[in-house]
C-alpha cells in the first residue's frame, strides 16, 4: 500500500503575501514618501520588481514589532 502524496506548499505560504507601497502606507497611515524612506535607509525590508518595489507581510510585522512601545 502506498502513501497518499504530500501535498508542497503553494508559493504564498512559502513566500508569504506581498504588499505595493501604498498599501503599507494606508495601513501605517503614512506617505508613500514615507515608506520610500524606510526601504532606502533599510529600516523596511523590500524586494525590487521592475520599477516598484514589494513588501513582505513578514517585513512589514517586523518592523512594527521592533518600534512597538509599551505606555504604561
Amino acid at each position: 500500500m502506498t502513501e497518499p502524496p504530500v501535498p508542497s506548499p503553494g508559493p504564498s505560504s512559502v513566500m508569504g503575501n506581498f504588499f505595493t507601497v501604498t498599501e503599507v502606507a494606508r495601513q501605517l497611515r503614512v506617505s508613500n514618501m514615507t515608506v520610500y524612506r524606510l526601504i532606502n535607509s533599510g529600516q523596511l525590508g523590500a524586494i525590487r520588481v521592475g520599477r516598484s518595489y514589494r513588501l513582505r507581510e513578514d517585513d512589514v510585522r517586523r518592523y512594527l514589532e521592533q518600534r512597538y512601545m509599551d505606555t504604561g
